[in-house]
């Protein structure tokens, strides 16, 4: 099973709002989720992301695949880098 971190779109006519969900990538966007792992509000920007840093570290290090957009927003946020330091330091040891 392969599993993205994506958005999944909620709110209302031209107006977007999104939730940073872990979903098997088969599954259809809005559908079917495992977890939800915070929320964005693209009017505001990328300031406005509220996202849970243990739990996206925790399925980066299972192997799920950030989509362009969410690894934009959790570079924004510093995780990728520490996602990528945490990798370093365990090949390492």
């Amino acid at each position: 099973m392969a599993v993205k971190i994506r958005l999944t779109r909620i709110g209302r006519h031209e107006d977007p709002f999104y939730r940073v969900v872990v979903a098997d990538s088969r599954s259809a966007r809005d559908k079917r989720f495992i977890e939800e792992l915070g929320h964005y509000d693209p009017s505001v920007g990328k300031q406005s992301l509220v996202i849970d840093e243990e739990k996206v570290l925790f399925w980066l290090s299972k192997g799920a695949k950030p989509s362009d957009t969410v690894k934009s927003l959790l570079s924004s946020k510093g995780l990728i880098q520490k996602h990528a330091e945490s990798k370093s330091k365990a090949a390492k040891n």
